[in-house]
């Protein structure tokens, strides 16, 4: 990481912005959202890196863990991850590789398969959780009401944008 800047680049965007273009609002607010997903991309991942998993191996170990069998079809484990099918499919071989996860045929529907978490795959799991807990997944700098602001402002913008109903 580089040295802090003596400015906020953002804000001085946004001046400038402002100046040039019209109204920064909408513009300085992205551009910190995205700005602010590298920095807990970066925390993330460095706090996984040990468990040799990256943060969508690691979602889809959590979604695992929270269903009642540990296990889920492949196609609503896409659906609650929110990816597509071909994604699913490369998260799943890694996992597989690693033994960390099984598929198996669905008892009742021979079109579907089933990934089921195995044991080494729970315990892999913990550690990462504990690896990423332990960071507060790299989102530093804010209280807990904040931060339950900002989980708010977020779910409002995903809503709107129709990633739920």
């Amino acid at each position: 990481m580089n040295d802090p800047l003596p400015f906020d680049p953002i804000a001085r965007a946004a001046e400038l912005w402002e100046e040039r273009i019209g109204p920064a609002r909408t513009m300085a607010a992205a551009t910190g959202v995205m700005r602010v997903q590298q920095i807990i991309q970066s925390a993330v991942d460095g706090a996984l890196k040990p468990h040799k998993l990256t943060f969508a191996r690691f979602e889809a170990l959590v979604l695992l863990t929270f269903a009642r069998r540990g296990s889920l079809p492949m196609r609503v484990m896409g659906e609650r991850l929110q990816l597509h099918p071909t994604s699913v499919t490369n998260i799943v071989d890694r996992l597989e590789a690693d033994d960390l996860v099984t598929r198996l045929p669905h008892p009742t529907d021979r079109r579907t398969t089933l990934v089921e978490i195995t044991p080494a795959g729970r315990q892999r799991c913990e550690e990462a959780t504990k690896a990423v807990t332990d960071i507060d997944f790299g989102l530093n700098g804010l209280t807990d009401r904040q931060t339950d602001q900002l989980v708010e402002l977020l779910t409002r913008v995903r809503k709107a944008t129709g990633d739920f109903t």
